[in-house]
């Protein structure tokens, strides 16, 4: 039976970014957007569309929120991120209008292929539709699409795609039932 041999693990083919920038950004988002400061949102728009980030009108981002390549984010309009969310974009995240990200939640992009010896990389990524809520604790892992109005309940991890009005729970995350907007 083979063995994981992490000594070959190698994953040079994934380019993420130039590595100054990539430096400078840690820097950034550790001062301003990974901290408890309340930093006001006119000025962390700035920064993470200077760094390549495409951003919406009257976007909240709330204290320690971890954002790891602003050049693969996209977000719309009245969008909110709540505490202590880390958006993990390796790949493109892209958050449409009207998005909630409720405290904690963890955007994932990446994994490994854990049926090879060394380990490969693997990354996804993620699009949340308009009016996604995104419950605290909840996880949305690689190559998920969340349609139009989904939720993914407290705690609940999404590792296929959330079909539209509807509310999802659990781990993995199925189908509760239908969301009804009055």
């Amino acid at each position: 039976m083979n063995k994981v041999q992490l000594k070959s693990y190698n994953n040079d083919w994934y380019k993420s970014g130039n590595p100054l920038k990539k430096s400078l950004w840690y820097f950034i988002n550790s001062l301003f957007f990974n901290t408890s400061l309340p930093f006001p949102f006119s000025f962390k728009k700035t920064l993470l569309t200077a760094f390549g980030a495409n951003i919406g009108q009257s976007v909240v981002i709330k204290p320690n929120v971890n954002i790891k390549y602003p050049w693969l984010l996209n977000i719309g309009s009245n969008v909110w991120i709540g505490e202590n969310v880390w958006i993990d974009n390796l790949a493109k995240v892209t958050l449409g209008d009207n998005v909630v990200l409720s405290q904690g939640v963890y955007l994932l992009t990446g994994s490994h292929n854990y049926k090879k010896e060394t380990f490969n990389l693997i990354i996804g990524k993620i699009v949340l539709e308009d009016g996604v809520w995104i419950g605290a604790k909840a996880i949305v892992c690689p190559d998920v699409t969340c349609y139009s109005h989904s939720v993914l309940a407290v705690g609940s991890t999404a590792t296929k795609d959330l079909e539209p009005y509807t509310i999802y729970q659990g781990n993995p995350a199925t189908e509760i039932r239908k969301r009804v907007i009055t």
